[in-house]
């Protein structure tokens, strides 16, 4: 059967037709429903008129206990239905664990198990009264009183302790012999450098609604991880996963805020659990600091050697990253300092330092923002001490083979990217002396720095079923977060089932849908379209061997089921087989109803079983980068930006950025230049603007609101060109995407700290950098 379909007419009419939709730039499939106010985030999910509506409570101190909870104004209001207190719910809510921990959780801190105090803002009391005005009255109106612990603010404050450091990456990577390298070096950088506290400000504000009814939980809540939040909630509340279920049909911002449950999740559920109606929550944006994880502030001692061609002879990079008392937790960024460039002499080491503060988490780019900042600024420090231009100094130390392991990129087009970035942006104009181009009223510098993510995927499973009416669904438990997914998904079945875009539906983000991994670490399109494909390969195969059992009156298919869906054996087939003459091929063999076709796919580097099983219980799994055993699997770009230091303000402004970016397949160039244009301006945000401020005598973040948390705003941005080169890598997987969804914010940071040195003639080795950051001096000066 497998050479006739080789060979046969019919089937030959059936191989490898694309439509051209993948790689295409149609807009997204919802945009429509997005501009004009159909789509449904977390709280907008319409609810009964019983639904009641919870506030929360939160500690006013960072270190202590509650000494007592007087609730005695708070429930004589009319309206008030129940207070939650860690009096009356104890062990009801089990303790979580946290994703390095192999939980599902941002904090182990479990609120209302006991009257422990482990950060300001942490949960002491939920109230539920029928509106949500009157759960906040409420709340005002409850006292708390406290014994309060002299807190830990951060890195350097009494009572900080360094501690052994605990990671989804690797925080200690070794290779060669570090003093040889040294010691072979003519030119060495010797340097500190540090970056703040950030935190996530999504639009949508933080939110669960909670359903509990016919002893089964609907819990709608914006989630990058609707299978964690499934299962974590089961656990700490005691029930089978078969009885929880989330649903999360759009997201108003997420980059890793959502992706781990926050502690008022279950609370919600157990109120709703209590009083036997829905419950509804959204947090205030102060709350937001709190109730979900933060990019945590690291400090760098870096240490690069190089001889007198500028070839990199040993790395050593110690870092230090702010926790909490109760976890450990670090992005551990590393690792890609010993990747990024060829160097044999490596040593990289990552502690943890606890304070009294919320546990910190996953936040676009979490390693890469603030370790590439110093490895990036580093590498402009030892151009201009070698004097060898930064690009050039680049240039020398590209390599195939990441020395450290001796292991081969699966493709590496940095080069490219460089020299097409240079001739946009007219590098060549460039006269490399600080302070060349400056006028009498301003400086004016230019500055680089290399964009470096890996490539990451998962396993994953989904169901595609094709209709009679040449029709096609998609169903698979992945999440829209902002980038498009259901985009590139529909655009996957419509390219490989040979359909209009139009003519796919794409079901996401429902626990209950077959399983796909946490959408994050720019992993959820490779993932997702990988397994959408293998799922109408298979259609495909299936569709040719039909039509060559037809002519010889061997036709598999049979009516089955009540809902008389066709469900046809696995067949594996060598060479593929597509759609074309898909009308004709459909009606004629399967007019009894759709075709079903379920699939599962596992990445290279994980074994088979393992993957489809971890997945469905919502474990994040995902594989690439650095920790495949045979390869490493990175996307690769380059940032260029201008700065305009105003010589009477101090006042820093990015006229102009080039970022190009090679990242595999780009499925949807609409989208992903969206992503990539983002990530741009979110670099920028972080080298000038964003800084979580801490009143550090009482560990409290003081800036808690958009008013003061600085963010760019569209006077800040100007001219953006933002390119994305062809690169073929099939190695990555079968599709050859790479993804792109944090790659454009890596590097920014440090290219505008590279430039403001170049302008100025001053380095910056702190972040942010603000107006009055550069000493007056380096202003008026000459």
């Amino acid at each position: 059967m497998q050479s006739l379909l080789a060979t046969h007419p019919i089937a030959m009419q059936l191989i490898e037709p694309r439509n051209g939709v993948v790689g295409a730039a149609p807009v997204r499939i919802d945009g429509y429903a997005k501009v004009t106010g159909q789509a449904r985030y977390g709280a907008d999910e319409p609810t009964p008129p019983s639904t009641a509506h919870a506030a929360l409570v939160t500690a006013e101190i960072a270190s202590g206990t509650v000494t007592s909870i007087d609730e005695t104004h708070a429930r004589a209001l009319p309206g008030v239905l129940e207070i939650l207190t860690w009096r009356n719910v104890g062990k009801a809510v089990k303790p979580g664990k946290t994703l390095p921990d192999g939980g599902y959780n941002s904090h182990s801190v479990t609120p209302l198990l006991a009257d422990k105090i482990y950060f300001q803002g942490q949960i002491v009391a939920v109230v539920i009264a029928e509106t949500p005005e009157l759960a906040q009255q409420a709340a005002a109106a409850i006292v708390v009183t406290y014994k309060p612990e002299p807190p830990t603010a951060t890195l350097s404050s009494p009572g900080a302790k360094q501690v052994k450091a605990k990671s989804l990456g690797e925080p200690e990577v070794k290779a060669g012999n570090l003093a040889k390298g040294f010691a072979a070096a003519t030119a060495i950088i010797d340097q500190w450098y540090e970056t703040p506290a950030q935190h996530h400000n999504p639009l949508e504000l933080f939110q669960c609604t909670a359903t509990w009814q016919d002893d089964k939980l609907l819990i709608h809540e914006s989630s990058q991880n609707v299978r964690g939040f499934q299962y974590g909630l089961a656990k700490q509340l005691g029930l089978e996963p078969a009885q929880v279920r989330v649903l999360s049909r759009f997201i108003g911002g997420a980059f890793g805020s959502r992706g781990e449950m926050g502690p008022h999740t279950p609370l919600i559920a157990l109120a709703s659990m209590r009083l036997g109606r829905p419950v509804k929550f959204v947090a205030t944006r102060a709350q937001g600091f709190t109730l979900r994880t933060f990019r945590a502030e690291t400090r760098h001692h870096l240490r690069l050697g190089a001889d007198s061609q500028g070839r990199l002879t040993a790395i050593d990079h110690e870092s230090w990253e702010l926790t909490s008392r109760a976890d450990r937790f670090a992005t551990a960024g590393s690792d890609s300092t010993a990747r990024l460039y060829a160097v044999s002499n490596v040593r990289t080491k990552v502690h943890n330092v606890t304070a009294d503060r919320q546990a910190p988490g996953f936040m676009r780019a979490p390693p890469e923002v603030p370790y590439l900042f110093a490895m990036e600024s580093a590498m402009d420090e030892l151009a201009y001490k070698l004097q060898i231009d930064p690009l050039d100094l680049r240039r020398r130390n590209d390599t195939m083979v990441e020395l450290a392991t001796n292991k081969p990129y699966t493709s590496r087009s940095l080069f490219q990217c460089i020299d097409h970035g240079a001739e946009l942006f007219h590098w060549a104009d460039r006269n490399p002396q600080p302070r060349s181009h400056a006028t009498p009223d301003e400086l004016i510098g230019y500055g680089y720095a290399t964009a470096f993510y890996p490539t990451q995927v998962g396993p994953a499973e989904c169901t595609v079923t094709l209709y009679p009416d040449l029709t096609a669904k998609v169903e698979v438990g992945s999440h829209e977060i902002g980038t498009g997914i259901r985009t590139v998904i529909a655009q996957t079945a419509a390219d490989l089932l040979g359909l209009p875009l139009a003519a796919i539906t794409v079901m996401i983000g429902d626990s209950s849908l077959p399983a796909a991994p946490l959408s994050a670490g720019s992993n959820s399109t490779a993932t997702v379209c990988s397994v959408v494909a293998v799922a109408c390969e298979r259609i495909r195969h299936r569709l040719a061997r039909s039509a060559v059992d037809n002519i010889a009156g061997n036709s598999p298919f049979a009516p089955t089921t009540q809902n008389k869906a066709i469900r046809l054996k696995d067949t594996t087939l060598t060479d593929g087989a597509t759609t074309e003459p898909l009308a004709q091929a459909l009606h004629r063999l399967s007019p009894r109803g759709p075709l079903v076709q379920p699939a599962d796919n596992t990445p290279h580097g994980l074994p088979p079983f393992l993957g489809p099983k971890l997945v469905r219980q919502g474990i994040p799994i995902i594989i690439g980068g650095a920790n495949t055993k045979d390869r490493m699997q990175f996307a690769h770009g380059a940032q260029f930006v201008e700065v305009r230091i105003d010589r009477h303000t101090g006042a820093i402004r990015v006229p102009r950025m080039v970022g190009v970016y090679a990242a595999g397949r780009i499925m949807n160039r609409r989208t992903a230049y969206a992503q990539l244009n983002g990530g741009q301006v979110w670099g920028l945000a972080s080298a000038l603007h964003e800084a979580t401020e801490l009143d550090l005598p009482t560990a409290r973040y003081v800036n808690q609101d958009l008013s003061e948390y600085h963010l760019p705003v569209n006077a800040d941005i100007c001219d953006i060109q933002t390119v994305m080169l062809d690169e073929i890598d099939t190695l990555v997987n079968p599709l050859g995407i790479k993804g792109v969804g944090e790659l454009g914010v890596t590097g920014v940071n440090a290219a505008i700290a590279n430039a403001i040195f170049h302008a100025s003639g001053v380095r910056l080795r702190q972040l942010p950098i603000r107006p009055g950051t550069l000493p007056p001096e380096a202003l008026i000066r000459p």
